[in-house]
């Protein structure tokens, strides 16, 4: 969306400059003493030897002057970054989520690969990490977000998160009541600069409009050699009409043309309400001039706030970090420490004492004792007169007094005490032996700096709910947009505010109805459209290791089970090589995938459908069996009837003949007839007829010939 200057009336800018000015005055009022302290906090966390920020002037200038030594050993810094790198490891994601029946779930997917983008583009972590540091250390820190040209041959914008490097140099509504900030009504971020630097910054006629007051005049934002440069964010609203149109739903009767306009107010029967929308007026202000002027496109002051602690006492606000709390241990122990040094230091160095007879003409030898290794060292035992003289004895080295070392060690349980962090926290040995006990004492520490985190988490949900509003606005025109997901595999999405559905198939033209428990496949996803305006979505923020952590963490895991069960290999290898990070380890992942039986992919049938199968797979078994069982009965009975048809047609046979003929004689021949039938059977036809005329074999004569039947 591109972003036009917009006229005002000459007298327009003295009144927002005026307003600007008085809210300023009102954000310093409430604040003044906060920021001072903010300022010393951060300086004392950050103390050293050679900066000495950890001592007050006047107790290191005196011991100076003393020659007694200023230690500073800095151990409010590691409670710091305690928290700051567990924040790091454990940065809350945000998560956007569908509202209203217009949203859709692949646009709330769409929305979270787009953030994604949006803070691997800009380098958000480091947006995040420089807030988190100074919430920690002084209890407030910022980022903003902005919008800029994609790049210098493009009108099209893209949205950026951009890291503020010093908190003073921001002023946020002091009045506001939600834990986020997003109910402030206004805001600035400001620069001090002197004439030279303004006049090359903005060189020509910016610079030339602005008239600097001579000496004893202005104000603190133009004086002789300087001015106040800032932009200045002011809410406002204005009037509109929400109606239920037929057609499109809930809808702006603003964001309608001019021929629906007429047509929604002759037709009285719509529903209709007035509401408020919020606007935001972006101003540049250079010391008592508006050179420059915009209008934002969301709904909220762009400009995010990370809190230390934040509470209302008397109607005023304390806000501090992790190290107010921390200071008077600090300065205990790095008093005690110094103490200490100074006490060994005063004491004597002298490694041997002896008299002055029971070294003489061995004064060398003695005096280089602490630089050589000598094998031994003479002395005069006698004196001339041979009385004994003393031999030379070495003197105790220096000791360091036991109740410097005793505070010292109290000023260290106090800082524990007071942070809530305790030795299990930073890695070290403790009195907790068990490993139930050190964990339980780890998660207490944790528990007491939970706050920092949260916080954190809800001011990357507040930047999501910023980015889930600009979003549709910004990217007001049909393009291609690059998305990132969850494991920094990275897609691209093609999306459309002009279409009237959330999610239409490129190739169709038709709205695309997914199946909510599956993923589009990448042919799919390839042609869908999405219109990310239509529905409300919200935020909300996960906060747990990275994925990078979490799939280590995985491939670990995995690693150990399948190395405890070889079978599962073939059923769950490819989820091994895919959390694995080494070269073409995707591809043996790909491959052994391929192995897999597509059941224990869920490529398969459900284990529904699978019983359906099995269970008809039975009853068409039992079908065949019963099937077989049929036929056997009717071969059977074809069987005897044909046995009995044959001797049918044999007594027939016999009885046309006339004459008297033996039994045994029948009954070999009605056997024989009976196999001949049988013999010339198709094997599938029916039996032939024994009444119909057949091919004549003579069977056996046994020994003798009938007669010929008389014609």
């Amino acid at each position: 969306m591109a972003r036009k200057k917009q006229a005002a009336p000459a007298a327009e800018p003295d009144k927002i400059v005026q307003q600007a000015q008085k809210r300023f005055e009102r954000c310093e009022e409430v604040e003044n003493e906060f920021w001072k302290r903010f300022v010393e906090d951060v300086r004392f966390a950050n103390g050293d030897s050679d900066n000495g920020w950890q001592w007050e002037d006047s107790a290191s200038q005196s011991r100076k002057k003393k020659g007694k030594p200023c230690l500073t050993i800095n151990k409010v810094r590691q409670h710091c970054l305690q928290i700051i790198n567990d924040a790091k490891q454990n940065k809350p994601s945000v998560k956007t989520l569908p509202v209203d029946g217009t949203a859709d779930i692949q646009i709330a997917k769409i929305l979270d690969g787009c953030i994604r983008h949006i803070e691997y583009n800009s380098h958000a972590e480091i947006a995040y990490d420089t807030a988190t540091e100074f919430a920690v250390q002084g209890g407030l820190g910022y980022w903003r977000i902005v919008t800029e040209y994609a790049h210098d041959g493009s009108f099209d914008q893209e949205i950026f998160i951009r890291r503020i490097k010093n908190p003073r140099t921001v002023r946020l509504d002091p009045d506001i009541q939600s834990g986020d900030g997003a109910d402030a009504k206004f805001a600035f971020v400001f620069e001090d600069m002197s004439k030279e630097e303004f006049e090359a910054a903005y060189p020509g006629e910016t610079a030339g409009e602005i008239v600097f007051p001579s000496e004893g005049q202005g104000n603190t934002w133009l004086g002789k050699d300087r001015i106040r440069v800032a932009e200045y964010f002011a809410k406002g609203s204005k009037t509109d009409t929400l109606i239920a149109h037929p057609i499109k739903g809930t809808v702006l009767l603003s964001k309608l043309d001019e021929e629906e306009r007429k047509a929604v107010d002759a037709d009285k029967s719509i529903k209709r309400r007035p509401v408020e929308q919020p606007t935001i007026t972006w101003y540049k202000i250079a010391g008592n001039k508006v050179i420059d002027e915009r209008e934002w496109p969301g709904r909220y002051i762009p400009i995010v706030r990370v809190i230390g602690e934040e509470i209302d006492i008397d109607g005023k606000i304390e806000r501090k970090g992790h190290v107010r709390p921390l200071k008077d241990p600090q300065r205990m122990y790095n008093f005690m420490s110094s103490a200490q040094t100074e006490f060994i230091a005063l004491q004597t160095k002298t490694p041997f004492v002896a008299a002055a007879e029971a070294i003489e003409g061995y004064e060398n030898l003695w005096a280089n004792a602490n630089h050589e290794n000598a094998a031994y060292l003479p002395y005069n035992s006698r004196d001339e007169n041979g009385n004994e003289i003393p031999r030379p004895q070495r003197e105790q080295p220096p000791v360091g007094a036991q109740a410097y070392l005793t505070a010292m060690q109290t000023a260290q349980q106090e800082l524990m005490m007071a942070s809530g962090q305790y030795q299990e926290n930073f890695g070290q040995q403790s009195n907790a032996d068990a490993g139930v006990a050190i964990q339980a004492r780890q998660r207490q520490g944790d528990k007491a700096t939970y706050h920092f985190i949260d916080n954190l988490a809800r001011a990357i949900r507040f930047t999501g709910r910023i980015l889930v509003d600009l979003i549709p606005k910004v990217y007001d025109t049909a393009r291609v947009l690059r998305i990132v997901g969850e494991d920094g595999n990275e897609q691209f999405a093609k999306i459309d505010p002009k279409q009237q559905h959330p999610v239409v198939d490129g190739t169709t033209g038709q709205p695309f109805q997914a199946d909510p428990n599956a993923q589009p496949s990448l042919q799919q996803a390839a042609q869908l459209i999405y219109n990310p305006s239509i529905g409300r979505y919200d935020v909300t923020v996960e906060v747990g290791p990275s994925f990078e952590t979490r799939r280590q963490e995985a491939f670990n895991a995995l690693s150990e089970i399948i190395g405890k069960n070889e079978d599962l290999m073939n059923k769950a290898g490819d989820l091994l090589f895919k959390a694995a990070d080494f070269p073409m380890a995707q591809d043996v992942a790909e491959r052994l995938r391929r192995a897999i039986p597509a059941a224990l992919l869920g490529d398969g049938p459900s284990p529904a459908e699978q019983d359906m199968h099995e269970k008809m797979a039975h009853m068409g078994e039992m079908i065949e069996h019963l099937s077989q069982m049929l036929q056997d009965e009717r071969a059977g009975r074809a069987q005897q009837e044909v046995n009995i048809k044959g001797f049918d047609a044999m007594t027939k046979r016999l009885a046309a003949l006339g004459q008297p003929v033996d039994a045994e004689l029948v009954a070999h021949l009605a056997t024989q007839t009976v196999l001949q039938m049988l013999r010339e059977a198709p094997p599938d036809g029916p039996p032939p007829d024994p009444m119909q005329p057949q091919p004549q074999e003579n069977p056996p004569s046994a020994g003798f010939s009938l007669p010929a039947p008389q014609q």
